[in-house]
């Protein structure tokens, strides 16, 4: 039976990424070795991370004076690492979800954290609106998308400071004004590539302006000066990752992944919409993630929710059970995810309403 993967993280690749992969574990390069072997210092493994660097800056746009880095340590790191190297003396946030109310409570050790607005008490299910950021923040930070709950903010917006974001779970999904931001990070394991890498779009005179002491590994620096080879680098997770901007480029680029990403999400919303058993947990069309759909079932049908998992397991639908926190269901339409699949959810869903 095919499966419909809609695992939140890690999540679906595709299979041009997938069997590069598998075909590099093998022998990477006709070098006779497999990438999981090789050294990060081989000529082999240079021209995977200058081509990696070099997709994304062509996907992205991004223009002179900015360098993409690959780092360990997850998303989760750059909480800390960002304004550790970037926060001077105030830093703005918006309070969006869980990822970013960490976020927040690691930038507070290094300086002023002005929380602009927050949606936490209505359970994270919108996007503060109507906010003002102060002009002498050092940067405003925000969470594009936010898995558990299903919001995202697609477009950059505008405020009186330079921009940071976490966009783990949705680059290459939109077009980006990279020259807005001071610095863009993401977790690889939604839209790039296995666990295990961290991508950091930085730009390079926001850097230094702090008088801190930096620890080495954590001083973007670093990373920058040595091309992100200061310490062994997560050397599958790389090479899987230009596998995946490879087939990103071949398909179209970022305006042909963001035309397949709005028609999956469409149909999934309109399923939902005009169902009368499910209901989405995102009622403001502008606020729903085209990522993450997050969707219950309306009082009435509460109890057959676990049923619906069940029902949806043995048709090969993989990873719908909402999270723990918000219970329901949620269908992550990363960019791997086909279209069939959305239309084999959507299926299910009528079945089972039908039948209930």
């Amino acid at each position: 039976m095919k499966k419909h993967n809609f695992y939140a993280g890690p999540s679906i690749l595709s299979q041009y990424t997938i069997r590069n992969t598998a075909d590099a574990i093998l022998d990477f390069a006709n070098t006779g070795l497999s990438i999981l072997e090789v050294s990060h210092r081989s000529k082999e493994f240079q021209a995977v991370i200058d081509e990696a660097s070099a997709l994304v800056k062509e996907l992205l746009e991004i223009p002179e004076g900015y360098s993409v880095l690959w780092l360990g340590g997850g998303a989760s790191m750059q909480f800390c690492m960002l304004p550790m190297n970037l926060l001077v003396k105030k830093a703005s946030y918006l309070d969006t979800g869980t990822w970013a109310h960490n976020a927040i409570k690691e930038a507070r050790l290094f300086g002023d954290v002005d929380v602009v607005a927050s949606s936490e008490e209505a359970g994270y299910t919108f996007i503060p609106k109507g906010f003002e950021v102060s002009a002498d923040s050092d940067y405003f930070h925000y969470t594009s998308n936010n898995t558990i709950y299903g919001t995202e903010i697609r477009h950059d917006p505008d405020v009186p400071c330079r921009l940071v974001a976490d966009m783990s779970s949705d680059i290459f999904s939109r077009p980006i004004d990279v020259a807005k931001y001071d610095a863009i990070y993401a977790g690889a394991q939604k839209n790039l590539a296995p666990a295990g890498v961290t991508l950091v779009i930085i730009k390079e005179d926001a850097l230094g302006k702090v008088d801190r002491p930096l620890p080495t590994m954590l001083d973007y620096r670093t990373h920058v000066k040595k091309g992100s080879m200061f310490n062994t680098p997560p050397v599958l997770p790389i090479y899987s990752a230009l596998q995946t901007l490879r087939f990103y480029k071949d398909l179209g680029g970022i305006k042909e992944l963001e035309r397949r990403d709005l028609e999956k999400a469409h149909m999934l919303y309109d399923a939902i919409d005009d169902s009368k058993m499910f209901v989405g947990t995102v009622t403001d069309p502008a606020d729903r993630s085209i990522m993450n759909v997050t969707f219950v079932m309306k009082p009435e049908y509460k109890e057959l929710e676990p049923k619906f998992v069940e029902f949806a397991t043995q048709r090969g639908i993989i990873g719908i059970k909402g999270h723990r926190s918000v219970g329901g269901f949620r269908a992550s339409l990363y960019n791997a995810l086909p279209l069939e699949s959305v239309k084999v959810l959507v299926e299910a869903m009528n079945d089972f309403q039908h039948t209930h």
